[in-house]
């Protein structure tokens, strides 16, 4: 019996539609430090403030490795507005990607439409109660995990929640699947909001 050649099974299989390996959604922004600067000046004007965390988005900008991002922490030191404002248009601009936008609360009322979105935002995650449908319980956020794991989503996510928080409501297995096709990023300190 002769020996399997991996990547030309792989390639064979992808071309009859079985997808063994998801194609992953790469960003790669030159100059990414620079950039987010300028849009963190834009939206805060004469307060914006570079803070040691902005670096690692800049890091995940520059090259994500085919990872989203998951933004928690302190309240009020930028997540949403980098996750919900100044990454779309960037993605926007240097790829030509839209990222489709959601609230947690918003995911519960359309969930079916947020698992199938291939570049997915979250905001404010852990906010969201469980969703009920006709007598239904549906937790909708570890189906979105599970999806964009095996379909190669782009997922970012922002949230008021610790690691540990997360996994006591979502559950380990998720927190898992998070872990793995995210980038974290902790923020910490006080508030920026005055």
């Amino acid at each position: 019996m002769e020996a399997i050649n991996f990547e030309e099974k792989i390639r064979y299989m992808q071309e009859m539609g079985f997808m063994l390996q998801p194609s992953l959604v790469s960003v790669r922004i030159p100059d990414a430090k620079n950039i987010l600067w300028k849009g963190i000046q834009y939206f805060c004007k004469d307060e914006a403030k570079w803070l040691p965390e902005y670096e690692e988005i800049a890091n995940w900008l520059s090259d994500n490795n085919g990872r989203g991002l998951i933004c928690l922490g302190t309240c009020g030191r930028g997540k949403s507005l980098i996750c919900a404002k100044i990454l779309p248009l960037l993605l926007n601009h240097y790829h030509r990607l839209v990222l489709s936008i959601y609230d947690a609360q918003e995911m519960n009322k359309s969930a079916d439409e947020a698992i199938r979105c291939k570049l997915l935002l979250i905001d404010d995650l852990g906010t969201e109660n469980v969703s009920v449908k006709f007598g239904e319980r549906r937790v909708i956020f570890p189906e979105i995990c599970d999806a964009a794991e095996k379909q190669g989503k782009l997922l970012i996510v922002t949230t008021n929640l610790s690691l540990s928080e997360l996994r006591e409501k979502y559950g380990e297995r998720t927190i898992d699947r998070l872990k793995a096709i995210t980038k974290p990023v902790l923020f910490q300190g006080e508030s920026l909001r005055k």
